[in-house]
């Protein structure tokens, strides 16, 4: 079985990083969970999309991945020594037996648990990269394939991630 992460709300917000890493949880690299309400919250008050929108998307996440609803975390919370606003996600990842929390604001997560780590998307997908380059390839090209208007690469997907994992795929793309 892979291994679990919790995604953190601020990752799952931009629709090219959340679009690759669901991409790689459907390809089977790993068992995630997230923070679907938050993200819905941030969307729906920066306007981004309207709250049937936002129901939406949270069901077809929720119908694609079922295993992916952590609940009664809540206990936990108040034992966190995170950042204050992000603590239930840290919860949430102890409840999971989540070893990666994949978040674009590293400081909010200092002093973790033991046996979980906090990763950008950028590194997270890196040392997915280094598990399984095959497979996290070929569930980039699926994303490449299905934008069509505006076209899209490789290269220009993993630009929206970050360096590293452009970097990597590169390589790799170089090597085929």
């Amino acid at each position: 079985m892979p291994f679990k992460v919790v995604i953190d709300a601020c990752v799952v917000y931009p629709a090219t990083v959340r679009d690759v890493l669901l991409s790689a949880a459907y390809e089977g690299l790993y068992q995630r969970d997230e923070i679907l309400d938050e993200a819905s919250r941030n969307l729906i008050a920066d306007g981004r999309i309207t709250e049937d929108a936002a129901a939406r998307t949270s069901a077809a996440m929720r119908r694609a991945f079922p295993e992916s609803t952590v609940t009664d975390f809540e206990d936990l919370i108040p034992v966190m020594r995170n950042d204050p606003k992000d603590r239930h996600v840290v919860a949430a990842a102890v409840k999971a037996g989540a070893q990666v929390i994949v978040t674009a604001n590293l400081p909010d997560f200092q002093n973790l648990p033991s046996g979980i780590e906090a990763q950008t998307p950028d590194t997270f997908l890196c040392n997915l990269f280094d598990l399984a380059p095959d497979l996290l390839v070929a569930a980039l090209r699926h994303i490449v394939e299905r934008h069509k208007n505006p076209p899209t690469t490789l290269l220009m997907l993993t630009a929206v991630i970050g360096p590293e994992l452009t970097s990597l795929v590169a390589d790799y793309l170089k090597s085929e």
